[in-house]
């Protein structure tokens, strides 16, 4: 396990396992996020796949330039594909006045192929000889169609298309929601990418469907969770976590400095709520009560860079593993937002 980048302001993990290399959220720009796998030593170009927990801009920022460059699939689950797919494509709305004129557009479109199905073929073929002689010109076409007497209804042009179609070379825009490939999942339901098999987990957060991951690596019988942005750890979760070698968990907030810091209440509501991210008392909590003691690593990660400390995050986890720490077993290391931690490698 790599972590780039752990943090509100962009979250990214690499899994890697027997030639397999799995990104999990891509919260960075992609420049960033190639930039710090270099700096790791991983190559970009060796991601087999893009797996995506919810559609919060922290966790796919880099998302579609990054898969379009690499030419690599993106695994979602349904729901959060086409959140994803809402909040990138740019929303537009039309005016009345717009509206109307679209539609005179298409009555005047009718009209001509209309006046067209009903022309003599000897017709349509000197119109045809006319508008190759001027440039095979939209407008030219329409006229040689009205001085034929071919329609009744005067035809109407449009200079803006007769520039773009003539005059001005178009240029394709790319849809920013276009990905090489797509692929669902289900909370719940394992599946497999090359040597790692991967179980997603439903999380409680304020998306489409969030989700964790525990991958398996066959090969080697290692297991590593990662378990980022849920309000509270229910019973799925806890059961999830259990066996895991390596273990990414949220440490969001302290509680005082989230109540005390500068966050409007509507926020500090809405990440204390049970859809919200973990304190370092629920984490803590967590750690002492329902943690099975078994991981060799323990990252501390999402800290808030406004309602936290990492001194205080350590302490609360700390404390709550208390005699299990060992050089072998429940190493601790806090995951920060501006460099990537150094590769966790079992």
């Amino acid at each position: 396990m790599t972590v780039l980048a752990s943090g509100s302001r962009g979250n990214a993990t690499v899994i890697a396992a027997a030639g397999t290399r799995l990104l999990v959220d891509a919260g960075l720009s992609c420049r960033e996020l190639m930039r710090r796998m270099a700096l790791v030593g991983e190559d970009p170009a060796q991601l087999s796949a893009i797996l995506i927990t919810h559609e919060h801009l922290d966790h796919v920022a880099g998302l579609a330039v990054l898969a379009r460059r690499l030419g690599i699939p993106v695994f979602f689950t349904e729901a959060t594909h086409r959140a994803w797919v809402r909040m990138v494509r740019p929303r537009t709305t039309m005016t009345y006045a717009r509206w109307l004129d679209h539609m005179q557009a298409e009555k005047e479109s009718r009209a001509i192929a209309n006046a067209s199905a009903h022309s003599p073929a000897h017709t349509l073929a000197s119109v045809a000889a006319v508008a190759d002689v001027d440039d095979e010109s939209p407008r030219n076409a329409a006229a040689c169609l009205q001085e034929a007497g071919q329609g009744n209804e005067p035809v109407a042009v449009d200079e803006d298309a007769e520039l773009d179609t003539v005059t001005t070379p178009t240029k394709a825009k790319v849809d920013p929601a276009f990905l090489p490939a797509v692929e669902y999942f289900r909370a719940g339901q394992g599946f497999t990418i090359g040597a790692i098999d991967v179980d997603p987990f439903t999380i409680p957060h304020d998306a489409a469907d969030p989700c964790g991951f525990v991958f398996h690596a066959r090969s080697e019988s290692i297991r590593m969770a990662v378990a980022t942005d849920l309000g509270y750890i229910p019973p799925n979760v806890k059961s999830a976590l259990k066996n895991v070698d390596v273990l990414l968990l949220e440490s969001n907030h302290d509680l005082e400095m989230l109540k005390d810091g500068p966050y409007p209440w509507s926020v500090k509501q809405r990440v204390l709520s049970r859809v919200g991210h973990l304190s370092n008392t629920a984490c803590s909590e967590f750690l002492m009560r329902d943690y099975d003691g078994g991981a060799h690593t323990i990252v501390l990660g999402h800290l808030s860079e406004q309602n936290n400390l990492p001194e205080l995050a350590r302490l609360a986890a700390e404390q709550a593993i208390g005699g299990r720490m060992s050089l072998l077993g429940n190493r601790l290391l806090l995951a920060g937002q501006d460099a990537p931690l150094e590769p966790i490698c079992l």
